[in-house]
């Protein structure tokens, strides 16, 4: 009777199968769910975690992320496109108005500076009948000192500082536009002359600036 030998575990593991290959060691079953820590903020460090790779359906969830990702890049383009086109308009607007206030700002000061003008002028006219008859008294003689003269030197610079000028003197050649003809008589005029002259002023004339108060009025005789 021939016993049973012992076979040793070595041996034993490495038993051929029926296809003289060595059997697979059978695979352990997985016991129990996967879990896995998603939270961002690593509880033993407080840090925030690095995002995990993705992989399979995850990459594919990335490329539809991505396409949309790329449409909402094309509106926000758009968006800023319109932004952009409207803050052109605003500054358009803004210049626009800038250069209707400074236009504004021109017509007043120019029609204050006129309307300044126009009442000088205006109380300059109402003095002239003042003004020839200090210009008679001085030529008669009568202002020559006292204080009636100091009143009249003092008036007369007064009014020349808000541009009154007197003008008219015999000899100047005779221009219609600023003097007044009278009288047109015969007489001995500088050698050379030849055109019409005035010999005689009877009565000055006045301009307060470029603003043309009175014309000088005048006697002119022609050159022989």
């Amino acid at each position: 009777m021939v016993e049973p030998t012992a076979t040793d575990p070595r041996e034993r593991e490495t038993e051929l199968g029926p296809d003289d290959t060595p059997a697979a060691a059978p695979e352990e079953e997985s016991s129990g769910p996967v879990i896995r820590d998603r939270r961002r903020i690593d509880p033993e460090t407080g840090r925030v975690r690095e995002p995990e790779p993705r992989q399979g359906g995850e990459d594919a969830a990335a490329g539809t992320d991505g396409e949309g990702g790329d449409t909402a890049d094309a509106g926000a383009g758009a968006e800023l496109a319109t932004a952009q086109a409207r803050i052109q308009e605003l500054v358009g607007d803004l210049q626009r108005l800038q250069a209707e206030y400074v236009n504004y700002r021109r017509r007043v000061e120019r029609d204050r500076s006129l309307a300044r003008d126009l009442a000088v002028a205006g109380v300059m006219e109402s003095l002239l009948p003042v003004l020839d008859d200090l210009h008679l008294a001085r030529q008669h003689g009568d202002l020559e000192s006292g204080p009636f003269a100091a009143i009249a030197d003092k008036l007369e610079t007064t009014l020349g500082r808000f541009g009154l000028v007197r003008y008219g003197e015999a000899g100047e050649t005779f221009d219609p536009t600023v003097h007044d003809a009278l009288m047109h008589t015969q007489a001995e005029l500088a050698e050379g002359t030849t055109d019409t002259t005035v010999v005689q002023v009877m009565q000055p004339g006045y301009r307060c600036g470029d603003r043309l108060l009175r014309a000088a009025r005048v006697a002119v005789a022609d050159p022989s």
